[in-house]
């Protein structure tokens, strides 16, 4: 694995941005434009769901980001035409990130104040839409953050779940051309995770960063040293997501909490790769690992000596290895060694449900502006309105300077 993607860069030194568009989110328009305008912005990685209808809308606004790389980049945004890396999620069995809402509304009380519709940050629930005579959940929105179930009066709103078919799925997505992959496990689900991992593992190679995503549960850190072990050898990066509180970001600053505890928590485990914060975070995210020391310093130099690491490894091994290179004689004794490895850092952080409301009234805006061609309704696509894309991008790029212009101080 070299280091020559952009995206491996910012693993490297701890500003690693990623997108989550919903393992289970399939509006294709909007994980079109989500991508575009994040992209633009400087993201390292975009996730998507794995359909391959998806991972084509996500692919297109690649390309056209591409086209738009020298406005972005006199606009002052991050993106310098190297594409981020797409990834697609996997699950090993029941998870939340893999469901959708269901009722039927003609079960609903005319009298009803419909608190559902309200709280869905996706506006997945609507009621009487008179342009598609439509009342419910609209399947391709609803990401399964569940918010709606417990606050339904009646009662009468459950969840569909799905898992991943290891040996239909994997095939399918590795030939499409994307660049990483994301399972999601959670504690005791050992032999489950193998079987998928049995079915990814011939296409294992083809992938640049591999990601395991698991919410803290009793023997969490002995469950990931063992799917670890099962996993190793591997070419690729692997990145330890630590999914402290599903799909909450978007409901308060509070919500951050559990994702940097969680973090502290794998890193204390001293696992080789690296460590990436997901579920919770938001636009306090930053400051929180700021203020604690968790984010990489780059007032202090890097030790590098030209090595490629994939993954890297624990603090104590990396403090080893910082002694010993003390002894060396030539150009390598002139490079100062930091005060402590950016390897015990945490590597980067995942937006998803915050990332996605905050450019919502973008994309409402777009999805009630329609054009006509040939008395065919389609939705305009983000580039096709110069102004509301730019907005989108400085919305967009309002959350990826955060860890990003940790190295401009």
């Amino acid at each position: 694995m070299t280091d020559l993607f952009a995206p491996l860069q910012s693993l490297k030194q701890g500003d690693w941005f990623k997108l989550i568009c919903g393992a289970s989110f399939q509006h294709l328009s909007a994980v079109r434009n989500l991508t575009l305008a994040y992209t633009l912005a400087g993201a390292d990685c975009i996730d998507v769901a794995a359909d391959p209808a998806v991972i084509a809308a996500a692919q297109a606004a690649l390309e056209v980001a591409k086209t738009l790389a020298r406005d972005a980049q006199k606009r002052g945004f991050y993106y310098k035409g190297n594409s981020p890396f797409l990834m697609v999620s996997l699950n090993d069995g029941e998870d939340p990130h893999f469901r959708k809402a269901e009722f039927n509304p003609t079960e609903c009380p005319t009298d009803c104040p419909r608190p559902c519709e309200r709280i869905c940050p996706a506006q997945a629930i609507i009621f009487n839409n008179k342009k598609e005579d439509f009342s419910g959940v609209v399947s391709e929105k609803c990401y399964g953050c569940g918010r709606c179930i417990p606050i339904c009066p009646y009662g009468i709103i459950s969840t569909s779940s799905y898992v991943t078919t290891p040996g239909a799925i994997a095939p399918l997505i590795m030939s499409t051309g994307v660049d990483a992959l994301e399972i999601h496990t959670q504690v005791g689900r050992l032999a489950e995770f193998q079987r998928l991992w049995q079915a990814i593992s011939p296409w294992a190679d083809q992938l640049k960063v591999l990601a395991i995503s698991c919410p803290d549960g009793d023997g969490m850190t002995d469950y990931l040293k063992a799917v670890y072990d099962l996993i190793a050898p591997l070419k690729s990066a692997l990145i330890w997501q630590t999914d402290g509180r599903p799909m909450s970001g978007d409901i308060g600053d509070g919500t951050t909490i559990a994702a940097v505890k969680l973090g502290q928590k794998v890193l204390a485990a001293k696992l080789p790769g690296y460590v990436q914060l997901a579920g919770g975070t938001n636009s306090y995210t930053v400051a929180k690992l700021k203020a604690m020391g968790l984010l990489n310093d780059f007032r202090l130099p890097i030790l590098d000596f030209g090595l490629e690491d994939a993954n890297p490894q624990s603090e104590i091994q990396n403090r080893s290895t910082e002694r010993s290179c003390r002894t060396l004689t030539g150009k390598q004794a002139t490079r100062s060694v930091p005060q402590e490895s950016p390897k015990s850092k945490i590597a980067g952080v995942a937006y998803g449900s915050y990332a996605r409301v905050l450019l919502s009234p973008i994309l409402d805006q777009l999805e009630n502006k329609e054009v006509s061609n040939t008395n065919i309704k389609a939705t305009v696509r983000l580039e096709e309105d110069d102004g509301l894309l730019w907005q989108a991008v400085e919305l967009a790029h309002s959350l990826v300077s955060q860890i990003k212009s940790q190295q401009e101080r």
